[in-house]
């Protein structure tokens, strides 16, 4: 269970990094704001992703009665940012498309995952 509920709040965390990096691209709020007024409200959407972040690796490391070792937390982070990522970009940017060599690479990140966990 701890698991899941690690993996459960990278995803949230993610999501939060990844508006924290790539919102201040399409979202209006931020088009009026100076550099430094961009970096600050991403620096406290950040605050939040960290919130969700540090206790996602709290509960998920072996170290810490969790299931996961850290390479293997590393890895499903990675795969989750990208899989974060990959819809933000779909959904929030539409001139930008997935294509057959994103999928490839996808698919490897997936074998990482798989390669991560074998004994």
């Amino acid at each position: 269970m701890k698991g899941i509920y690690a993996i459960l709040l990278l995803v949230v965390s993610n999501s939060f990094m990844t508006l924290a990096w790539y919102g201040q691209l399409r979202f209006r709020f931020f088009q009026g704001l100076p550099l430094w007024g961009i970096v600050c409200v991403s620096w406290c959407i950040a605050l939040v992703e960290y919130s969700f972040m540090i206790p996602a690796n709290r509960i998920g490391f072996q170290g810490m009665g969790g299931p996961f070792s850290l390479l293997q937390l590393r890895v499903i982070q990675e795969v989750i940012s990208l899989v974060v990522f990959a819809l933000f970009t779909t959904l929030f940017f539409k001139n930008e498309a997935l294509r057959l060599n994103h999928l490839f690479g996808a698919m490897f990140l997936v074998l990482a995952v798989y390669f991560m966990f074998k004994k």
